[in-house]
């Protein structure tokens, strides 16, 4: 494993952070109480990856066992207990856990705790993930979708369901 190609040729460096503070609204509410925080969509870094806080309010809410061919997908619990799926078996995650998922790996989430729960998301490379977010959690955009619409929704985002057990 050696340090991939440059992207930066200046000498002295640039001014060119980021900062987002903790008091930041999230950029989508949902309906299990909870919200997304956009902190480095793909737009942002330049597609090399997609970080999210996504937050879950008390009501069960989250994707069941499906998986991406061309992104990675992560997950670190920051509160609560989150339900994650890793291909074999679901999982009580707690703050601190952390669970990597390469392309093709199936996976899923879920908070099924009667609890709020938070968790960093992190796509790489950084997909434009925020049309599916925010489509999903429209519960008028979702329902007016026919299937052959929800077919092609789903394939556009790289997302294919598999059988979970659930």
């Amino acid at each position: 494993m050696s340090y991939p190609e440059p992207l930066y040729f200046g000498d002295g460096g640039e001014i060119s952070a980021l900062h987002r503070p903790e008091s930041h609204e999230p950029e989508l509410s949902n309906a299990s109480g909870g919200g997304a925080h956009y902190l480095a969509t793909g737009a942002v870094t330049n597609g090399q990856f997609g970080l999210y806080r996504w937050d879950m309010g008390s009501a069960p809410s989250g994707p069941s066992g499906h998986f991406h061919r061309t992104i990675s997908e992560s997950f670190y619990i920051l509160s609560g207990t989150v339900r994650l799926y890793d291909g074999a078996q679901w999982i009580d995650a707690t703050p601190g856990d952390f669970l990597h998922v390469p392309a093709g790996g199936i996976h899923g989430f879920r908070n099924e705790s009667g609890e709020p729960a938070s968790m960093l998301l992190h796509f790489a490379p950084g997909a434009p993930r925020e049309d599916y977010f925010e489509t999903l959690a429209d519960a008028v955009r979702r329902e007016a979708l026919t299937e052959e619409e929800r077919a092609a929704f789903f394939l556009r985002h790289d997302t294919f369901w598999v059988d979970d057990g659930s």
